[in-house]
């Protein structure tokens, strides 16, 4: 790979490049908002959906996968990119993105659904979960938490989920209506859009039945003080799951969980098992619990809901068993004991439980308060803004946070050359927003 020397682009404004995002206009009014602010702004769209989320000039890829590579060093070689800026550092064009970028010395704006939730979404520089540079040690959390501000209150970020099931399916819709513009582009989904969307319909059908049982699930324990460990499941296509962890997927993941249970648990003490909200139904999650807990003897301590009130849940329960999703860090903030069997930002000695999972049923380890406030305080500072995706309030909030965020990790020269070409009055050339 040719390495491209950032040196000789410091005196000029910095060029963003934007990968894929996810289903919302945010890229677009973000890009918008990077323009506005002296920075040239480029975008390669790989997808029919990437193109109804853009407003403005872009370039489309139409090639194979396995020459994204060479058309990727070409493009960047030739648009002079300094910043490359993508959702999720997992999928394939991102990962290869990533690694060219790393041999170039660019920088890498990474989006994602908050580490802390609600009102908050990540942008982080590098990478990502498993990827992230936050500090893995207590003492190194502690000793920049001490450099840093209380941080302010967040805004609420309230999303529209009509309008977010709106974008998710135009997104979609316009990938499987017009695969012929982009003819040998494959999703990172590892099932086919239409498969899922089945899988909601059905499960939409049988929503209130589900609540009603999950409310009930919630009551019953409520009423006989049930002392009970709480397993939230992750999505099956989730690349926490995929790349940061040693499972293959959920079902890995839950037989696991279960076996340590039956093995190293007593009764009365139940395990809960909670389908995750955005999971599609097109897998029967259920089934597969069940027939866990009957292959290793604790059908009668094990129940499954698809619903209820996640804190409520977390409050009552003894301890939490996740692979790393952000459930661990309500769960420790919350104070609950918490065990992560893959890799997560949280997953440090102090916060998580470190000695093994079938040691957490009988003696689960509670997080050190003080170090999850430290924690706390170190990933809002270096990796969280607030706002959202999925409403206009929420995304506008979230782009004038970012904007600052991302501006933070250019050179001073490259925000001069971005303060004469803004004070100069150019145009930033871009569509308004629609929503």
């Amino acid at each position: 790979m040719h390495k491209t020397a950032p040196d000789a682009l410091r005196d000029r404004p910095a060029t963003f490049l934007f990968l894929q995002g996810i289903a919302s206009p945010f890229f677009s009014d973000l890009g918008t908002a990077l323009r506005a602010r002296g920075h040239e702004v480029r975008r390669i769209n790989l997808c029919p959906g990437d193109w109804l989320f853009w407003n403005g000039k872009a370039d489309n890829y139409r090639g194979r996968r396995e020459a994204w590579g060479t058309y990727l060093e070409s493009y960047l070689d030739r648009e002079a990119v300094t910043d490359i800026v993508l959702f999720g550092d997992c999928r394939p064009f991102h990962r290869a993105a990533r690694m060219i970028a790393e041999v170039r010395g660019l920088r890498v704006h990474v989006f994602e659904e908050g580490y802390i939730r609600p009102n908050w979404i990540t942008c982080e520089l590098g990478g990502v979960n498993g990827f992230s540079s936050l500090p893995r040690t207590a003492a190194e959390v502690r000793a920049l938490a001490r450099r840093l501000p209380q941080p302010g209150r967040a805004m609420p970020s309230t999303g529209d989920m009509a309008r977010r099931s709106v974008w998710d399916v135009g997104y979609n819709i316009a990938n499987i209506a017009f695969p012929y513009l982009f003819p040998h582009f494959r999703s990172h989904r590892p099932t086919h859009i239409a498969a899922e969307y089945a899988g909601w319909i059905k499960k939409f059908s049988r929503r209130s039945h589900t609540r009603r049982e999950a409310a009930r699930c919630d009551e019953i324990y409520r009423a006989v003080g049930c002392d009970y460990f709480l397993l939230p499941l992750q999505l099956d296509s989730d690349y926490q799951i995929r790349v940061h962890s040693p499972f293959l997927g959920v079902e890995g993941f839950m037989d696991r969980v279960i076996k340590s249970f039956a093995d190293a648990s007593s009764a009365p003490t139940r395990l809960l098992v909670k389908l995750h909200p955005l999971d599609s139904g097109l897998i029967n999650w259920r089934k597969f619990a069940r027939a866990s807990a009957r292959r290793h003897g604790v059908s009668d301590r094990l129940d499954f809901i698809d619903g209820g009130d996640l804190p409520s849940l977390i409050k009552g329960a003894r301890g939490v068993v996740i692979v790393n999703s952000t459930v661990g860090m309500l769960s420790l903030e919350m104070g609950r004991p918490t065990h992560a069997v893959g890799t997560a930002i949280y997953n440090m000695a102090g916060l998580t439980h470190q000695a093994d999972l079938d040691g957490f049923w009988t003696n689960p380890t509670p997080p050190d308060m003080g170090l999850m406030a430290d924690f706390r305080r170190v990933v809002l500072h270096r990796t969280q803004v607030n706002g959202g995706f999925f409403s206009k309030g929420a995304i506008e909030r979230a782009v004038a946070g970012s904007v600052p965020r991302m501006e933070s990790a250019l050179p001073d020269s490259m925000l001069a050359a971005a303060r004469v070409i803004r004070e100069g009055g150019e145009s930033d050339g871009q569509l308004a927003p629609v929503y």
